[in-house]
């Protein structure tokens, strides 16, 4: 008969996984077990903290929505999702850098055109858009996907706000791989704070800004995906965002129009 205690539970929760015949899921459940159990005993966490914890992660599953993904946010605002990304998006030296997908994003876009206005009326200053997607060896990539959200001028994106689909769309390159299109300037915004994510960031002194920014997913045949922003220079928020997202290269000029060559590597 086994004897539980604080000694022994975690060889005793490991050696009931030895079952599982997923090497994979094994490795992952075994670590989460022996790093949260090395957690539990550094902080000598109360049962009441325990509990409290519990109720905080079932309010975050009781805040997701069609529209909204406090999970998602939770993951941005513990740095879990750029520590993905940074692990599992490494790329040539000449490639584009990845970053968060952020929780706005939706799969029913609006297709539009070359030149088209993708604000179809969210407010916000006007900004011309004229982006080319390139592969790593420099060559054009003619008919890239390219999908493109963002937030209005008041910090809100269409599904936050309830409106139809504006201010994204998607689209593809031209035969030179340049896409051009009319969107607006962004603005720096707080991500939703009247979660249960939002009461963490205020209890742990953080604020909820994050800086300026347009989001693309860029798709090319034989290419890797790319999802990332790009960043307005000058925000304040830059050096503090608070999903941890901004990446140096991905910072550029955005209040006479908006330039920038996406580069994407090749599949191998």
């Amino acid at each position: 008969m086994r004897d539980i205690d604080e000694h022994t539970i975690t060889a005793a929760v490991l050696a009931s996984l030895e079952a599982c015949d997923d090497q994979r899921l094994r490795q992952i459940l075994g670590a989460l077990v022996s790093h949260l159990h090395d957690f539990v005993r550094e902080v000598q966490l109360t049962e009441e903290e325990w509990l409290q914890g519990i109720r905080f992660l079932t309010a975050t599953g009781q805040a997701c929505t069609d529209t909204r993904q406090e999970f998602i946010l939770l993951s941005d605002t513990l740095g879990v999702s750029m520590l993905t990304v940074a692990l599992n998006q490494r790329r040539s030296p000449a490639a584009t850098e990845a970053t968060v997908l952020g929780p706005f994003h939706v799969d029913d876009a609006p297709r539009a055109e070359q030149g088209q206005d993708i604000a179809a009326g969210a407010p916000g200053r006007p900004l011309d858009v004229d982006i080319v997607v390139r592969s790593s060896d420099g060559s054009p990539l003619a008919g890239a996907d390219v999908d493109v959200w963002q937030a209005d001028e008041d910090g809100l994106y269409d599904v936050q706000a309830g409106t139809q689909r504006r201010a994204r769309a998607l689209m593809k390159t031209d035969a030179e791989g340049r896409l051009r299109f009319r969107a607006i300037v962004p603005t720096g915004y707080p991500v939703p704070t009247d979660g249960p994510v939002g009461r963490m960031l205020v209890a742990s002194g953080r604020h909820p800004w994050r800086p300026a920014h347009i989001h693309f997913i860029i798709k090319a045949q034989d290419h890797e995906t790319l999802t990332t922003h790009l960043f307005r220079e000058g925000d304040p928020y830059l050096d503090s965002d608070v999903v941890f997202g901004v990446r140096k290269s991905l910072v550029t000029k955005m209040d006479a129009g908006l330039t920038y060559t996406f580069v994407l590597d090749r599949k191998e």
